[in-house]
């Protein structure tokens, strides 16, 4: 195969972003159809894929959030539940490469995630502390962003 003609690096960072940005768009716009719903799951994992090949590991911890945001979405709890503890799992292992707002997501994730498992302690744990992390959001356009998303439970 010959070599692109474009920059590979870069196409991989537009991809990220680009699936990145309409999927959290798509969450917010609610319900999907059946084919709606298989599309965002690809489109998810296809995110993850672009920002693991040019990102860093808050990228990734990122990627990993969206894709357990777009499982909790099409209800399914198992698999929702896997991609937040990894999201977890990262951030855990290098907290000081996020930002505030990071944790708060986070939490959020691993609470629809244990509310679709029918784990309510522990759903409503993470709710708690993505309540809490999302108050202390120190930017205002930061905060407003995540009290936004955290309403749409």
């Amino acid at each position: 195969m010959p070599n692109p003609t474009f920059d590979t690096a870069a196409a991989h960072r537009w991809f990220a972003a680009e699936l990145n940005n309409n999927l959290w768009l798509a969450l917010d716009a609610g319900r999907w159809s059946a084919d709606e719903t298989e599309q965002n799951i690809h489109a998810a994992h296809a995110s993850c894929y672009h920002w693991l090949q040019v990102g860093n590991v808050s990228h990734h911890a990122r990627a990993e959030c969206l894709v357990a945001n777009v499982y909790a979405a099409a209800g399914f709890g198992e698999s929702a539940l896997r991609h937040a503890l990894r999201c977890q799992e990262l951030i855990e292992d290098s907290p000081y490469a996020f930002e505030d707002w990071d944790f708060a997501f986070a939490y959020d994730a691993l609470a629809r995630a244990y509310t679709l498992t029918d784990d309510a302690g522990e759903a409503e744990y993470h709710l708690q502390r993505a309540q809490t992390a999302g108050d202390g959001i120190v930017d205002e356009e930061d905060r407003a962003i995540f009290l936004k998303w955290f309403a749409l439970r």
